[in-house]
């Protein structure tokens, strides 16, 4: 925790729930796990690709469909790796569908979905405050192909491989919710800071498995789209939203909130230009 140097409640729950997510890569990489899945999204990003901003969830890809997968199996190996950090959590699993929740908006159906909680955090941490740490697991048990991964080091809790989407495919899967999500009333201006990210790392799309992500949900009809109606979509989406929407979703995960001043409707109109592609079809 004083590596973090938190300043105040909310950098130290996010430093908190950052080592949780760490000690559950470590307990699932005891296993076969990443024989079978592989990692990805905001926490990957984070925590293997130096994203600069804090993150929430676990999301994991099956690397083929199995629809009768079940991560239960793994649960002793979580919850020994937190006995031997001497923390205790528990594992609740959450049924939400996209009928009834926000929160699922974008799950799909075959997406199993559970919960680890860490209750008692001033008992156990010396934190002081009332409130409860939770991480969220997924795994796309039926994900979209034409993925890359990569095996990345973690030092922390003890040196292990986590094989990982590669940053090219990780920036599709990114993309691909950004322009999609079906939240009607919420933005997540986390998607924006992602892409800003990408952008200036210079990290290409990887324009296939975009494609099969859009094909999957149903948003692309066709067997092929370009870099030219990437952008287009793109641009289209910058004009329907709130900066100001986006800007206070993404405060709370950053250290710097400064580097926000110059986001507006022309910054990322300049930005998507400077994109660039991976096409592997």
């Amino acid at each position: 925790m004083a590596e973090y140097e938190p300043k105040n409640e909310e950098e130290i729950l996010s430093a908190l729930r950052e080592i949780m997510q760490e000690i559950t890569l470590a307990g699932l990489s005891r296993t076969d796990f990443f024989e079978k899945a592989a990692f990805y999204g905001g926490t990957a990003l984070r925590i293997f690709y130096d994203l600069d901003r804090f993150s929430e969830d676990l999301d994991f890809s099956l690397l083929k469909p199995t629809p009768n997968f079940s991560i239960e199996p793994y649960f002793p190996s979580i919850l020994a790796e937190f006995e031997a950090s001497g923390i205790s959590v528990i594992i609740k699993e959450k049924k939400k569908t996209k009928k009834t929740t926000i929160d699922s908006a974008f799950l799909k159906a075959e997406t199993i979905w559970q919960e680890i909680v860490l209750e008692d955090i001033i008992k156990q941490t010396g934190v002081k405050s009332n409130k409860t740490v939770k991480i969220k697991i997924e795994v796309d048990c039926q994900p979209p192909t034409a993925f890359e991964t990569e095996e990345k080091l973690l030092l922390k809790p003890f040196s292990f491989y986590v094989k990982c989407f590669k940053g090219s495919s990780l920036f599709a899967g990114k993309l691909h919710a950004l322009l999609f999500r079906k939240w009607k009333n919420r933005v997540k201006g986390r998607d924006w800071y992602d892409l800003e990210w990408y952008i200036k790392k210079s990290i290409p799309l990887d324009v296939s498995h975009f494609l099969n992500r859009a094909k999957d949900t149903g948003d692309w009809s066709e067997d092929h789209i370009t870099a030219e109606q990437i952008t287009a979509l793109l641009k289209e989406k910058i004009e329907t939203v709130s900066f100001n929407s986006i800007k206070e979703d993404v405060v709370r995960f950053i250290k710097d909130d400064t580097a926000l001043d110059i986001w507006s409707p022309k910054y990322f109109n300049d930005l998507v230009d400077k994109l660039t592609f991976q096409d592997r079809s």
